[in-house]
């Protein structure tokens, strides 16, 4: 299963195409950011489900996922050889600062233990 990390140097190599003006290696790079994001949001709503996730830590995967088709979405719709839609770079932008709040969270607050392990004997 991809880890957050994938999806992650992915839409940074899409920002990075980006802003070096090679706008169709980052469509391209967008397009396969997000199987990888839907492989991490169904991780992470599995983890939830067995409680090993908080809510919030399993909903930033889905958003991410959200916002990685919106930017698809935008760039899709844009003319060819044209600039680029603020909602396609807005939405790469977005998605960076989710996985930041997620990763200001995560050593913020820890992520819970599963209730298996805390019952197990010691």
């Amino acid at each position: 299963m991809p880890t957050p990390a994938v999806t992650l140097a992915l839409i940074a190599a899409a920002a990075a195409a980006d802003g070096a003006g090679a706008h169709a290696v980052a469509a391209w790079f967008v397009l396969l950011a997000i199987p990888v994001a839907a492989a991490v949001a169904f991780g992470a709503a599995g983890d939830l489900v067995e409680e090993k996730r908080s809510l919030v830590s399993a909903l930033c995967p889905a958003l991410v996922l959200m916002l990685l088709v919106l930017a698809s979405a935008a760039r899709s719709n844009a003319v060819a050889g044209g600039h680029v839609p603020r909602l396609a770079l807005s939405s790469l932008a977005a998605c960076l600062a989710v996985y930041g709040l997620q990763a200001v969270a995560s050593l913020v607050r820890p992520a819970p233990r599963s209730q298996a392990l805390a019952r197990a004997p010691k």
